[in-house]
Order: structure tokens, then C-alpha cells, then sequence
């Protein structure tokens, strides 16, 4: 499996405070098995999508106090590196660069604008074995509102080139490392609710959005937007019943042009 580049998504996971309900609900919603629990890592649970590892849940840590989210972690060949980078660029460092055993090395930081990511450095475990097939990650999007920093940071820190999506609706970059579209960037307008704070939106990719939407109501998660068509997918945002935000995409189902990006 080959490691990813400097400042691609190469792995994503979350915390709840209810670890077999969450495992329950994403078994149902993306037809994922989960590997044993890791004591030695706080139960740290690797989820599967057929054979391949796709992310992991966890039990919330003692003392934490945020609600569940999901992280999507950026790789890097050096994170103590890229800690240094994040400082001098106005980032924080919201864990320091700690060693996972032999499976790699980690951190979690903060951009000026607020918006939490990931950083890990692989060791055995090289990030994501399956992408972009129902059942696994396929995309994600740096939401905030003050996209300037934003904007300013993760090209300095990851060597991204920026280009514009042409869309009167929303203020949206995308973030290029060579010839590979490797991630989003999408304004928060004063047309969203005032309570979203700035987050990575991930994407999973499913069969059917509006299947997927109907086992999150089922199960009493939310629609936040959609279902909606465009040219990447029929997609939409939701939240699952503990309340990690994220967003399923049926990858098929296109529909009308792409828009123009310079």
C-alpha cells in the first residue's frame, strides 16, 4: 500500500460516548465490521468495509468535553515537522506529536479560523486501505468561516495550490497538491445555523443517498441539508444520533455540468 503525500487525507476516526451504539449505527449505515478493541489504546476499534480498514470509533477519552466528532487526519512523512510548521503559521496544537506504538505517529491541531484536523506520520498503519467506494471515505471539506486564514494556513503548512470553484452559491477552493485535488474549502454563511462551529466535513460514499438518509432518521440522527443533486453525486449532511456531523454521497448519481474551476 503506498503512503500517501505530504497533506493528503489519509485517515479518519471519532469519539463517542456510546461505542456500541455507534458501532451499531454505522454497521447499518456503511455496512461496516469492526476488528477487536484495543485496551492498550483505549479501545481503539478499527472499522472494515469488506476486508479493508476504513476508520476507526472510540470510546470518548476521560475528561474530554466536546461532542462526538469525526477527525480526518492529514499525512505527513515528519509531524513533528509539521507541528513546527502549524506554530509558525498561527496554528495550535491541541495534542503534541506522541508515538502510537509501532502503527505511527500523531497529532491534533487547530487552524487560526478553528477548524481541528489531524496529522499522522505512518508507521505500520498506512491510513485508509479502501476510497472513494461505498463503504469508505471519499472526500472532505475544511468549513469555516473565516476562509482567509484558512486559506492562508493549510497552503503554507501543506504545500497546497489553491483554484476557485466559478459558483455564485457558495465561496468553495479547492486544494491541490500536484495534479490531485486533495481536499475542500467551504465558506459558513450567515445562512447557517450560528451554532455550527468551524469543522472538516467528511464524506462517506454510499449506494443510495436516500437509503442512507433514511436509516439516520431511523435511528434518530438528523438531516442538516439535502438530499441534493450535483455533478460530483447526490449527497447529503446529517448527524448521527450521538451527534458527530459528516455527510454520505451517492458517487453515481450525477447530475448536471461541472462547474468551472480556475
Amino acid at each position: 500500500m503506498a503512503v500517501k503525500p505530504e497533506g493528503a487525507p489519509c485517515w479518519a476516526d471519532a469519539m463517542f460516548p456510546d461505542l456500541e451504539a455507534a458501532k451499531a449505527f454505522y454497521g447499518e449505515l456503511l455496512g461496516w465490521t469492526f476488528g477487536e478493541s484495543s485496551e492498550e489504546y483505549g479501545n481503539y476499534t478499527q472499522a472494515y468495509s469488506g476486508d479493508k480498514n476504513v476508520a476507526a470509533l472510540s470510546p470518548q477519552m476521560p475528561g474530554w468535553e466536546g461532542p462526538p466528532a469525526w477527525s480526518v487526519y492529514l499525512a505527513s512523512p515528519d509531524a513533528d515537522a509539521t507541528a513546527a510548521k502549524i506554530r509558525d503559521n498561527g496554528g495550535e496544537l491541541m495534542m503534541e506529536p506522541m508515538s502510537v506504538g509501532e502503527f505511527g505517529r500523531m497529532l491534533l491541531a487547530k487552524d487560526p479560523s478553528g477548524v481541528v484536523f489531524g496529522v499522522w506520520q505512518p508507521g505500520t498503519h498506512k491510513g485508509f486501505e479502501k476510497e472513494g467506494e461505498a463503504g469508505a471515505f471519499c472526500w472532505a471539506e475544511v468549513t469555516t468561516r473565516d476562509v482567509e486564514k484558512a486559506d492562508d494556513f493549510f497552503p503554507a503548512v501543506f504545500g497546497y495550490g489553491v483554484r476557485t470553484m466559478q459558483d455564485e452559491a457558495v465561496d468553495f477552493k479547492l486544494y491541490d497538491l500536484d495534479d490531485d485535488t486533495v481536499l475542500g474549502r467551504m465558506k459558513i454563511t450567515k445562512d447557517w445555523p450560528a451554532e455550527v462551529p468551524p469543522y472538516v466535513n467528511v464524506y462517506f460514499a454510499v449506494d443510495s443517498c436516500d437509503d442512507a438518509i433514511a436509516t439516520v432518521t431511523k435511528h434518530g440522527g438528523q438531516v442538516h441539508f439535502g438530499p441534493h443533486d450535483s455533478p460530483f453525486g447526490r449527497f447529503a449532511a446529517v448527524s448521527d444520533p450521538q451527534g458527530a456531523t459528516f455527510s454520505v454521497i451517492d458517487l453515481k448519481s450525477t447530475k448536471g455540468d461541472m462547474p468551472k474551476i480556475t
